[in-house]
């Protein structure tokens, strides 16, 4: 990592708690080189200036720092489903201080040309919760987890952005609800492979009638 790496991952979390007031602009740059007592020249220097990439920057930094709190052999005692429940409520409490501008950043990232770097981001994210909890598959299985466990967290993100409940109870019991429903998912998927081995194969089938068994 560069020095200029090290100043951007130093400063991104208290860029996200800033631009709650100053948007994702320098301003907010400036903010938290000032908290942090960095030079505000290598900070402008360090830190990307387009807010899309402000806004990834942060998330980035959320990976990262979710990553430091919740390591693999801290979760090793877990089941899966309550490995990824800790990862996604982890990231959630790291955001907290930066919630206004959690909302600004989905925006920002929805916009029509921000579209590719917003679903790159989100792959990402997943792709460290997948790891951090132990995932090492590389058939099938690593993309379509990917892509679920994306989807959840981005719906429970919505969700969190609007709840006003003590300790976000109404967030939990989303965020639980829908986990609940991939493990469902899950299993029939696993029952459907079991039985895969079992089922009539229309290939075979078909095979069968254009070159009939001597």
């Amino acid at each position: 990592m560069t020095p200029l790496e090290k100043i951007r991952a130093e400063l991104a979390l208290k860029v996200g708690e800033n631009a709650v007031f100053d948007g994702w602009k320098q301003e907010a740059v400036d903010s938290a080189a000032a908290q942090l007592d960095i030079d505000r020249d290598k900070a402008r220097l360090a830190f990307p200036k387009r807010p899309e990439a402000m806004v990834a920057a942060w998330i980035e930094a959320v990976d990262a720092e979710m990553a430091r709190r919740q390591p693999p052999e801290k979760l090793a005692d877990l089941r899966v489903t309550e490995r990824i429940r800790t990862l996604i409520w982890t990231r959630l409490e790291i955001a907290g201080d930066a919630r206004e501008a959690v909302r600004q950043g989905l925006s920002i990232l929805s916009m029509p040309q921000n579209i590719g770097l917003g679903l790159s981001t989100a792959w990402h994210s997943a792709d460290v919760m997948w790891r951090l909890a132990g995932d090492t598959a590389t058939d099938f299985n690593h993309y379509s987890k990917r892509t679920i466990l994306a989807g959840v967290y981005g719906a429970t993100l919505l969700s969190w952005l609007d709840d006003d409940s003590e300790g976000w109870t109404e967030t939990a019991a989303f965020l639980d609800r829908r986990l609940a429903d991939v493990g469902k998912f899950e299993k029939l998927k696993a029952q459907w492979r079991k039985g895969q081995a079992r089922r009539p194969s229309f290939v075979r089938f078909a095979g069968r009638l254009r070159y009939p068994p001597r």
